[in-house]
């Protein structure tokens, strides 16, 4: 009969790490913070530990006789061995100089038997055999992520040290394969000059009424950030199927009609073009995920996988408002803000800038200009508090027709605006506010630079 596995542990590393508080009341300080009571495999090691951090919690000193006192305040002295196995600890500690390796032992051993019951947990999850494979995978995963994330924690650095991090990264984006990018690139100048590219962790909400071309201007953020920048995206579209989303970028890339691409009703000459953009899109590093009904968990789940396998640089969620919510709610306001708040903490987490597309409710159209304002956006809740960064599309040729916009105005100095966009950065948690101009173009349903009004608009926050 196999003899079974005990649990990983290292009782003379955890004798080692109280031994050196009990003869150094300084040295708490230094393994205070990673390491906690529960990471001692053995019970008398931990009483006698979070007794220390006791003491320490109250600003009391550490030695022998402090924490005796204490251990028998809490009814613990005689369980521990008394002051006998007190003075067991710090005799066999020379010094506290190691404290810190030995605590790193204590915490790896503590990691190792987490895994050990994050894989029973798993086990357990896999015998339950529940009817929702995508829910019983995201436990899983959650299962071994807290194993991670308990071992994640940022201490104090120097500011040296950031300083000279920003010198080395300022302006030295890193190449495709070479590493994460600093930012992600749009692709359009005017954005880019505002936001200095999309920055990681930041959440950013492109937000328009209906048919301005939000998705458009989403799907080619992507692909300029995948051709141009080599950025790996991950697009989960939850309005249109993937097929609707590659023959919409083939048809910006071909210059192709949309009409014509989407029924297969083009010409020699277009196939040519054709064929030769699906050649530089089926490089692009832009990976679909075309569920209809996604939770925020899904959401989380998907793009954590993508992101162990290809290390994701952006993601782009079309959008908002479909995205299902948990049922626990009262409200859909309330659904929509744990929703954000959501999306903003997959950002940090993944350390990615997250463009989430969102609707915008109809006080728009009911404004004599028609320009988006921060309270416009649909259902808000705590969109524009999450956010990181707003954008609203604004055309005015949607809203005038030619006539109007002649009766109105100066036909010589302010032509009809046909096919041009007004971009609106409405909030810029780090940086300024602006407007900037896009032409676009109805036949290829997709957003270019204007050749001669590329720079953006700084405007007064």
């Amino acid at each position: 009969m196999a003899q079974e596995k005990s649990a990983p542990h290292d009782v003379e590393a955890e004798e080692a790490v109280i031994g050196s508080l009990l003869i150094d009341p300084e040295a708490i300080a230094k393994v205070g913070v990673e390491l906690k009571g529960e990471d001692f495999f053995d019970e008398t090691n931990q009483a006698i530990y979070e007794a220390c951090l006791s003491l320490y919690q109250r600003s009391e000193v550490i030695n022998q006789i402090t924490v005796a006192h204490e251990l028998m305040r809490q009814g613990k002295l005689e369980q521990v061995g008394g002051a006998a196995y007190l003075s067991h600890l710090i005799s066999i500690v020379p010094t506290s100089l190691h404290v810190e390796y030995y605590g790193q032992i204590v915490s790896r051993m503590a990691v190792m038997r987490r895994l050990i019951a994050a894989g029973g947990q798993i086990a357990a999850v896999g015998y339950e055999a529940g009817p929702d494979i995508e829910a019983s995978l995201s436990k899983a995963e959650d299962y071994l992520f807290k194993v991670r994330m308990r071992q994640t924690s940022r201490d104090f650095v120097p500011i040296r040290d950031v300083l000279g991090q920003y010198f080395e990264e300022a302006g030295q984006p890193a190449a495709p394969g070479e590493g994460q990018l600093a930012y992600v690139l749009t692709g359009f100048a005017g954005l880019d000059d505002l936001l200095g590219g999309l920055q990681r962790s930041d959440l950013v909400i492109l937000a328009a009424r209906p048919s301005l071309g939000k998705t458009s201007l989403a799907l080619n953020i992507a692909r300029n950030a995948a051709v141009q920048q080599g950025a790996c995206v991950a697009l989960f579209s939850l309005e249109m199927s993937r097929e609707s989303v590659v023959q919409r970028l083939l048809a910006g890339e071909s210059g192709v009609d949309f009409g014509r691409v989407r029924w297969a009703s083009f010409s020699e000459d277009d196939e040519v073009r054709i064929v030769k953009a699906s050649g530089v899109l089926a490089e692009a590093p832009i990976y679909i995920d075309d569920s209809p009904q996604i939770r925020t968990m899904d959401i989380r789940s998907k793009a954590r996988r993508l992101d162990l396998e290809r290390r994701i640089d952006l993601v782009i969620l079309d959008y908002l408002q479909l995205i299902t919510g948990s049922g626990k709610n009262e409200t859909r306001v309330q659904e929509l803000s744990y929703i954000t708040r959501s999306l903003k903490m997959l950002a940090r987490e993944l350390n990615v800038p997250l463009l989430a597309v969102s609707q915008l409710s109809r006080a728009v159209e009911q404004r004599p200009s028609h320009i988006p304002q921060l309270a416009d956006l649909r259902e808000s809740g705590t969109i524009e508090q999450d956010a990181d960064v707003v954008l609203f599309i604004h055309r005015e040729d949607v809203y005038s027709k030619p006539e109007e916009w002649n009766r109105e105005h100066d036909i010589e100095r302010e032509p009809y605006p046909r096919g041009i966009a007004d971009i609106f950065v409405s909030k810029h948690r780090n940086g300024p506010l602006g407007q900037f101009k896009l032409r676009f173009v109805n036949r290829l349903v997709k957003f270019e630079n204007l050749a001669m009004e590329t720079m953006a608009v700084p405007q007064e926050t």
